[in-house]
């Protein structure tokens, strides 16, 4: 009867794993609701796991795309004469969306006047010690944090655990270059990042129930706008990279939306560029009539740098939570936000959930509260599809201009 049980705990756990995660988080955000009407302002005890589960995720962030970056610069093969142009294209177009998400946002305001409460900073009582909040507080907000002279052992071994079990399957692998190193590093912190990422709706559940209940429904009223806000800037972009394959190549924009629907319309069902490559290589070359050489350098090589849907996302999101919750950000901090963001972009394509990690650390760069996070998670499954589509353009709209203006 016991093994009965176990078995049917397991099964209904292996269904909850098997689902979607945009499927999880909308289940995660009805029970949030209802438990935040129900709770009303003690529901604020529920935000608790979702502040554990977004303090995984900065502690991983950073060593993540940090290992992204040199798996990347170390396996992608630059070379050749258009191999010079590739970087300029890829930075001019990054930071054009960035610069079109920051315009939309400061203009449009989808968070102004829909008032969320800023956080308080915890006041710490020498006499009483909240269990929770002290275990919270030795959770790394770093890899490397626990290693240095901050003395909290739970920490590194928090870290040494996630590796060790990580690490398991891999500890016959051949490490023969550097190169195998920084690959195995990339592997287990990947690895490391589903499990926080399984963890990801109820970080969802706990601070959505928390927001109803304490705030209502205002901050979630002011999401609708946030959409309709991130569509428009996406589609900006959108046009943005016609007019310039229409006038910096040969290719007609028409042809090329014709040519390359299919991998459009993969990008937004996968949400995945990485998933697209193959099917944007190929439209690219046979129904657009690129140079395999254009082809290849902006759908394949070009894919692993240019992320400027999420560079976009990351720049509004940021502006989004700041009028939410009445904070201010200046131009240097948003300058510090296009920094992070086309930093952070580099290499983003191969990480799963790349939005959600490479936000974290847009957020932390201007000390915006990364609690807020889950908010965006409710809307995220669209416009990660929709982003992600234009990521692929982007793609598209550099191979184009590497081809030129003349026909092969």
């Amino acid at each position: 009867m016991e093994d009965q049980t176990t078995m049917s705990k397991t099964s209904v756990i292996a269904r909850w794993q098997g689902l979607p995660l945009y499927v999880r988080i909308v289940i995660a955000l009805v029970l949030g609701v209802m438990a935040g009407m129900m709770l009303g302002s003690h529901a604020a005890v529920l935000a608790v796991p979702g502040k554990l589960v977004l303090r995984l995720l900065g502690a991983l962030a950073p060593a993540l795309i940090l290992a992204a970056i040199v798996h990347t610069f170390m396996t992608t093969k630059l070379g050749g004469p258009l191999a010079t142009r590739l970087p300029r294209l890829l930075v001019l177009n990054t930071l054009v969306a960035i610069m079109v998400g920051l315009t939309v946002a400061n203009i449009v305001q989808p968070g102004q006047g829909n008032g969320l409460t800023p956080p308080s900073v915890p006041i710490k009582s020498p006499e009483v010690a909240n269990p929770l909040i002290t275990f919270l507080e030795n959770v790394p907000k770093s890899l490397l944090g626990p290693l240095g002279d901050d003395g909290k052992v739970i920490g590194v071994i928090v870290i040494a655990m996630a590796f060790g079990i990580a690490l398991r399957k891999e500890r016959d692998r051949p490490l023969g270059t550097v190169g195998d190193l920084v690959e195995l590093l990339l592997v287990s912190l990947i690895k490391i990042l589903h499990w926080v990422i399984a963890l990801v709706p109820l970080a969802v559940f706990g601070v959505v129930a928390s927001i109803v209940g304490m705030e209502g429904f205002a901050p979630f009223k002011a999401l609708g706008v946030f959409v309709g806000s991130v569509l428009l800037a996406l589609a900006i972009q959108a046009i943005y990279y016609l007019i310039r394959i229409r006038f910096g190549s040969w290719v007609r924009p028409a042809d090329l939306i014709r040519g390359g629907r299919d991998a459009l319309v993969m990008a937004f069902s996968t949400a995945s560029s990485t998933a697209t490559m193959p099917v944007t290589y190929a439209s690219l070359k046979e129904r657009v009539g690129l140079r395999e050489q254009s082809a290849s350098m902006g759908a394949l090589v070009g894919a692993n740098f240019n992320n400027d849907g999420t560079a976009l996302y990351e720049a509004m999101a940021a502006l989004f939570i700041a009028q939410l919750i009445g904070v201010a950000l200046s131009f240097q901090q948003q300058v510090v936000i296009v920094l992070t963001s086309i930093v952070a972009s580099v290499g983003a394509a191969g990480i799963p959930e790349a939005g959600l990690v490479t936000m974290t650390l847009v957020f932390n760069a201007v000390a915006l509260p990364v609690e807020y996070i889950p908010v965006l998670l409710t809307v995220d499954w669209f416009l990660d599809r929709c982003r992600t589509a234009i990521n692929v353009m982007g793609d598209m709209n550099v191979s184009c201009l590497l081809d030129g203006k003349q026909r092969r």
